[in-house]
């Protein structure tokens, strides 16, 4: 059965769960929306995600929201097939889970401010706040540092496997890296700027933006 993604192709949060699929080769088909036109709050779209975010998945009759959800619902799912993001004992997938939560919690926000305000808002006419870039960039320096640490000692961020605490980074790492005039932040650390290029040399990564 085909999987359908809602939401437009290019936003950060849909990425990671077409990394996923494709790392778990899974099929699936993407169903655009326009959110500059505020189709994520037209009545129909609030129906299957009543905060009006993207994406949102439907598999056959079943319906679900939040990228991180659905990154441990297909991991789980087809867990014997494509790669394997959780890890293969309980320990593994605890620390799995461990810092897919600090990407959520810690890594996210920070990021994701920088992205916002110096990738898209010059772009959208809008004001870059300056405070906020300060901060976001002191908070995700502090992150980083642990990040750097981590990766001294570990090939990823789970261990010595590839997992979806990984995959999870990449969109935002991405704009990051290419887009903010801040990927100093990633290549003035030696382990984190390796592990930045290794996960996004992943064959799995180059499709989505093939598509």
């Amino acid at each position: 059965m085909v999987v359908k993604v809602i939401g437009p192709p290019y936003a950060s949060c849909l990425r990671r769960v077409i990394a996923c699929l494709i790392e778990k080769e899974v099929e699936f088909q993407i169903i655009p929306i326009d959110l500059f036109k505020g189709e994520q709050k037209s009545p129909e779209f609030l129906k299957l995600q009543p905060f009006g975010c993207v994406p949102v998945i439907q598999d056959g009759d079943y319906t679900l929201y939040e990228s991180r959800a659905i990154l441990r619902y297909y991991a789980e799912k087809y867990k014997s097939q494509g790669t394997d993001l959780l890890g293969k004992t309980l320990e593994e997938r605890g620390v799995v889970e461990q810092w897919l939560e600090i990407e959520g919690q810690n890594y996210h926000q920070p990021s994701y401010n920088l992205v916002l305000h110096l990738r898209y808002h010059p772009k959208l006419g809008a004001p870059v706040d300056d405070k906020v870039v300060k901060e976001s960039e002191e908070k995700l320096e502090k992150v980083l540092d642990i990040y750097e640490e981590r990766l001294s000692k570990n090939k990823y961020l789970a261990g010595d496997f590839f997992s979806l605490a990984d995959l999870s980074h990449l969109p935002l790492t991405h704009y990051l890296v290419n887009d903010t005039g801040k990927g100093y932040m990633i290549r003035n650390r030696k382990h984190v700027s390796g592990w930045w290029d290794d996960i996004s040399s992943r064959a799995s990564w180059k499709k989505v933006f093939q598509l």
